[in-house]
């Protein structure tokens, strides 16, 4: 069993920086590839970005790209969300997730096993 704790999110303005965390306990997060995802009010959870087990992997989600950049460190057990030049439209709840996929970045929640309980991103205008 692993279980996913995110903190880092908050109120920011448009433009802002924030970067997320997801610190993992319980397991090593190695043998896992590592995702954020996010869910705003009365949207579907969708895919943010993806990071391989091994670490040589990675998606992002068209909106996010550029912007945007997962890595995880190992040693410390914990994935990161930097995001950059915040928009309005990236206000959700951002959740992290781990899956025992054997390789790749995959963007379907149905490819993850754990989830985090979510920290909440509010971009003002």
């Amino acid at each position: 069993q692993v279980q996913l704790v995110e903190s880092g999110g908050g109120l920011v303005q448009a433009g802002d920086s924030l970067r997320l965390s997801c610190a993992a306990s319980g397991r090593t997060l190695t043998p896992y590839g590592m995702g954020w995802f996010r869910q705003a009010p009365g949207k579907e959870r969708e895919f943010v970005a993806g990071i391989s087990r091994s670490d040589d992997i990675t998606r992002y989600a068209d909106s996010v790209k550029g912007r945007f950049t997962i890595s995880r460190d190992n040693a410390k057990n914990t994935v990161y969300l930097q995001m950059n030049g915040l928009k309005p439209e990236d206000t959700a709840v951002y959740y992290c997730a781990a899956g025992r996929f054997s390789w790749g970045a995959r963007i379907s929640v149905h490819e993850y096993d754990y989830w985090g309980q979510g920290t909440q991103v509010t971009v003002s205008s």
